[in-house]
C-alpha cells in the first residue's frame, strides 16, 4: 500500500444516508470547499437529492448508491419504537450492506468518514472489509432527551468499540458520548460572511422583523415562537415573525399544529412561512432578530453562527451547543440574548429586549460577528477534520 500523504494525498471516502440539504449535509459541502491537497475527498450518498449538486458543484466526486427509501426516511423516533415494519426495515438493509460493502472495498479508501447516525452504523463492516480507517462525524448529541432512549444507548454502545476516531460538533456533543473525540465546530463559508458593514434594513418595513431559520421540527422551536409572538405584538403590535424553513422526516404533522396555534393565538396574520431558502442571508439581512428557539439542547446551532457573521441579534435558548457559540471572551458578557428553553414568556422577554433597545443590540451583535469570525470559520473545521482524517490513516497502516 502506497502511504498517504507521501506519494499520494490521503483518499477519504464520506458517507452519508441523506441526499437533502440538512445542517450536517450543507457544513459538510463548506468543508470540502476548504479542504486542502493533502485529501482527496470523495462522497458516496444512500439517496439522491439537492446535496448531489451542491458536492460536485464544489468539486467533490460523488454517487448514490440507493438505499430503500422508507429505510433511509426512518426517522429517529420509529427507529426507537421495535415493531413488524422495523424488522421489514432491518431485512431490508443486508443486499444493501453488501452492496455498499463491495463499492468502498472498490473505491479503496485510506479513510471511510461517516456523517449521520445511519451512516455511522451502516458504515462499520465495509469499512472494516476494505480495512479502512473509519471515522465517525457526530452531529447528534447523544442523549435520551434528544433520541429515543434505545438509539442513544445502542449508540454509545458502538461509539466505544467501532470507530478509529470520533469528531463532533461541539463540546455539548462530546459530553454525551463515553469516548474520547476531537471538536470540530462547523465553519462558515467565505460567501457567508459581510463584505463590509451590515446594509441596511429595509426603508419601509410596516414594523420589525423577528425571524427564525431551521427545519420545522419539534426540536427547533417554531411552536414556542408563535407562542411567544402573542407577547411580542402587545408591545409590537406591527412586528412581523418570518418563519425560513419546512418539515422534514415526518415533521408535516408538527408543523400543522404550529400554525393551528399561531391561528388559536390571533397571530397568524403575522406570521410568514417562508419554506426552505438555500442561502439565509438574504433573510437574515432582513432581520431585526434571530431567533433560536430549541425546546431541548441542540448539539451545535449553525444559524446562530450565521447570523452572527452578518452582524444579526441573537435570542437563542440556553442549552447544547448554543451556549459555548455565544459565550463571549473570558470576563466579557455573552454574544447574544440566553433564555430559557422550552418557555414561551422567557423567549418573548428576551425578544422585547432586542427590541426595545436596538442600539445596546447592535454593539452586542458587531462584537459577536467579531468573535465569531475568528472561531468558526471552514477553513479552521477542514484544518481540525483533516488532521483527524491524516492520524486515523496513520494508524491504519
Amino acid at each position: 500500500m502506497t502511504t498517504p500523504g507521501a506519494d499520494r494525498p490521503t483518499r477519504v471516502l464520506v458517507l452519508d444516508h441523506t441526499g437533502e440539504l440538512g445542517g450536517a449535509e450543507l457544513a459538510l459541502v463548506r468543508l470540502c470547499h476548504a479542504l486542502g491537497p493533502e485529501v482527496d475527498v470523495r462522497v458516496l450518498l444512500f439517496s439522491d437529492g439537492p446535496l448531489v449538486e451542491r458536492l460536485r458543484a464544489a468539486g467533490v466526486a460523488t454517487e448514490v448508491l440507493a438505499l430503500d427509501r422508507r429505510t433511509a426516511t426512518t426517522s429517529r423516533e420509529s427507529v426507537g419504537r421495535a415493531s413488524l415494519s422495523q424488522l421489514v426495515s432491518l431485512l431490508r438493509l443486508v443486499p444493501f450492506s453488501w452492496a455498499l460493502a463491495r463499492r468502498v472495498q472498490g473505491l479503496r479508501p485510506d479513510v471511510v468518514h461517516t456523517t449521520s447516525l445511519k451512516a455511522d452504523l451502516l458504515g462499520v463492516v465495509p469499512a472494516r472489509w476494505a480495512r479502512s480507517a473509519l471515522v465517525w462525524h457526530v452531529h447528534d448529541r447523544i442523549a435520551d432527551d434528544y433520541l429515543p432512549s434505545r438509539v442513544a444507548r445502542v449508540f454509545r454502545w458502538a461509539a466505544a468499540r467501532f470507530p478509529d476516531a470520533v469528531i463532533v460538533n461541539s463540546e455539548a456533543t462530546a459530553s454525551t458520548l463515553p469516548v474520547g473525540t476531537t471538536v470540530a465546530y462547523p465553519g462558515f463559508g467565505a460567501g457567508q460572511d459581510l463584505a463590509g458593514p451590515r446594509p441596511p434594513l429595509p426603508a419601509g418595513r410596516s414594523g420589525p422583523v423577528v425571524g427564525m431559520i431551521g427545519r420545522i421540527s419539534r426540536t427547533k422551536g417554531q411552536l414556542e415562537l408563535v407562542r411567544a409572538a402573542r407577547t411580542v405584538l402587545d408591545r409590537h403590535p406591527a412586528a412581523v415573525f418570518r418563519v425560513v424553513g419546512e418539515p422534514s422526516f415526518g415533521a408535516e404533522e408538527y408543523a400543522d399544529q404550529v400554525r393551528a396555534e399561531a391561528e388559536r393565538l390571533g397571530v397568524a396574520d403575522h406570521v410568514t412561512w417562508v419554506g426552505f431558502v438555500a442561502d439565509p442571508s438574504t433573510e437574515l439581512d432582513g432581520f431585526d432578530v434571530c431567533v433560536h428557539a430549541s425546546p431541548v439542547p441542540e448539539p451545535f446551532g449553525q444559524v446562530v453562527v450565521e447570523a452572527m457573521i452578518r452582524e444579526v441579534p441573537v435570542v437563542a435558548a440556553r442549552a447544547g451547543g448554543v451556549v459555548e457559540i455565544l459565550a463571549g471572551p473570558p470576563g466579557e458578557p455573552a454574544l447574544g440574548l440566553l433564555v430559557e428553553p422550552g418557555d414561551e414568556e422567557s423567549l418573548a422577554q428576551g425578544i422585547l429586549a432586542v427590541l426595545d433597545a436596538p442600539g445596546e443590540a447592535r454593539d452586542r451583535a458587531v462584537r459577536a460577528a467579531v468573535v465569531a469570525r475568528r472561531r468558526y470559520s471552514a477553513a479552521r473545521t477542514a484544518e481540525v477534520v483533516s488532521g483527524v482524517w491524516l492520524r486515523a490513516a496513520g494508524r491504519a497502516r
